[in-house]
């Protein structure tokens, strides 16, 4: 069932997902992104975990050359983007990610589901 805030929330994602392209799978009970952000250093980029929610930032300032005078100009990529991805309840220790030749991978461990379930004695 389609909700207002999946239909939003998917409307904005397409307003980045062109800048922001990834990849999500799931590999030995972990689950990777692989995201797409050619031109931006790995100091541009933040990962914030909040609630179950990873949200990838983007961030590059306008540089300005005065000499060049522009015939087309399409490279605009300045300002902040950012995707959010909901996972729920994970390894938050474990998480990790790594930026090599503008492509950002970031993993997010499955919580041992035998860790976390504790069997209450009925007295």
């Amino acid at each position: 069932m389609f909700t207002n805030k999946m239909l939003f929330d998917s409307m904005l994602d397409d307003m980045n997902e062109r800048r922001m392209q990834c990849d999500i799978y799931e590999k030995n009970n972990v689950y990777f992104i692989e995201m797409d952000l050619p031109g931006y250093n790995k100091e541009d980029i933040s990962i914030e975990w909040n609630k179950g929610n990873i949200v990838i930032r983007a961030s590059r300032e306008e540089t300005v050359e005065e000499d060049k005078k522009y015939i087309r100009r399409e490279r605009r990529n300045f300002g902040t983007i950012e995707r959010t991805f909901y996972f729920g309840e994970m390894d938050e220790e474990g998480m990790q990610a790594s930026f090599t030749d503008g492509i950002l991978t970031v993993s997010i461990p499955k919580k041992d589901e035998n860790f976390s379930k504790k069997m209450i004695e009925i007295k």
